[in-house]
């Protein structure tokens, strides 16, 4: 595999590279759990730059950098930032690559963690940019679906919003890698747009009880009213699918969800041998305990 500096979009990454951040968090699963401790990054100091809101991505990387020993100072909130006074992105990259070893970076914007990792002389990784990518979400997603189930010769359902889903995206080019079968279920207004279509992807639309039927993973994700330039138009699709432990059944396939959920998971669900969600969750400590130290070290 070639090592990496940035990690900004599944594309830069091939299968091999993906196949070894998986093996190394297999490493670090003890440590992320609190049964065994490290200190590889001690001394190594993480920035986190959020303008979108987090909860699993930030404390998750914060728990990976602090259980290698490393230490994360945070923006806070952008009130109290000097971007209230107007200051530019990248005058504030240039100035926090002065504080810190690495910057994890989640912006509105599309494209500005590539933009941020060209200005910037430490390494970058995308927390999500908007409607592009989110890769580090999508390597934990392999690791669970790796860990649950598996890789080869998968069958997944993707349910929801497929056009505007970041997580989507990312994990579509990275399942074309591992030759997958997808199955794509959403409302006629959030297909997967047209250019993802066109991929060398073995794509099969169909509806939620089929997909269920078909396939040994269901991957749901929220239908996201911050995406919407219409608020009328996220009333229309609001709700589509809810999945519950009826509509499960005796099926086998394991349930994933980025989280959080609204209500397309009914909570009968939580409590079914199914429901991966919450380890899901967790498995995001030791990928991007490997990312950080495939970065940092």
């Amino acid at each position: 595999m070639s090592k990496f500096r940035n990690l900004i979009s599944i594309d830069d990454l091939s299968r091999g590279d993906i196949e070894h951040i998986l093996s190394r968090a297999d490493e670090f699963l003890d440590v992320a759990r609190g049964e065994r401790k490290l200190r590889i990054l001690e001394g190594k100091l993480l920035a986190n730059i959020f303008f979108e809101p987090s909860t699993r991505t930030r404390m998750s990387f914060e728990s990976a950098m602090k259980r290698l020993g490393g230490d994360v100072i945070n923006l806070g909130s952008l009130e109290a930032s000097s971007f209230a006074k107007g200051e530019s992105l990248a005058d504030a990259l240039r100035v926090v690559e002065q504080y810190a070893d690495c910057i994890v970076l989640r912006h509105y914007r599309e494209g500005a963690a590539r933009f941020a990792s060209e200005i910037c002389s430490i390494p970058v990784i995308n927390a999500g940019d908007g409607a592009g990518q989110h890769p580090t979400q999508t390597l934990l997603d392999l690791y669970t679906i790796k860990k649950e189930a598996r890789l080869d010769n998968l069958k997944i359902a993707l349910v929801g919003d497929l056009k505007y889903s970041r997580t989507v995206h990312s994990l579509i080019k990275a399942l074309a890698l591992f030759n997958a079968r997808i199955y794509l279920v959403s409302p006629d207004s959030l297909k997967l747009p047209e250019e993802m279509l066109e991929m060398d992807v073995n794509f099969v639309e169909c509806d939620l009880k089929t997909a269920i039927e078909e396939v040994g993973v269901v991957y749901v994700t929220r239908i996201q009213k911050e995406r919407f330039p219409d608020e009328e138009e996220y009333r229309k699709v609001a709700g589509s699918y809810r999945i519950t432990a009826e509509m499960l059944g005796d099926s086998d396939a394991i349930i994933m969800h980025p989280l959080p959920r609204v209500d397309e998971i009914a909570y009968d669900v939580d409590g079914l041998r199914n429901a991966v969600y919450f380890r899901q969750a967790f498995y995001g400590v030791p990928v991007r305990m490997a990312i950080l130290a495939e970065v940092l070290l």
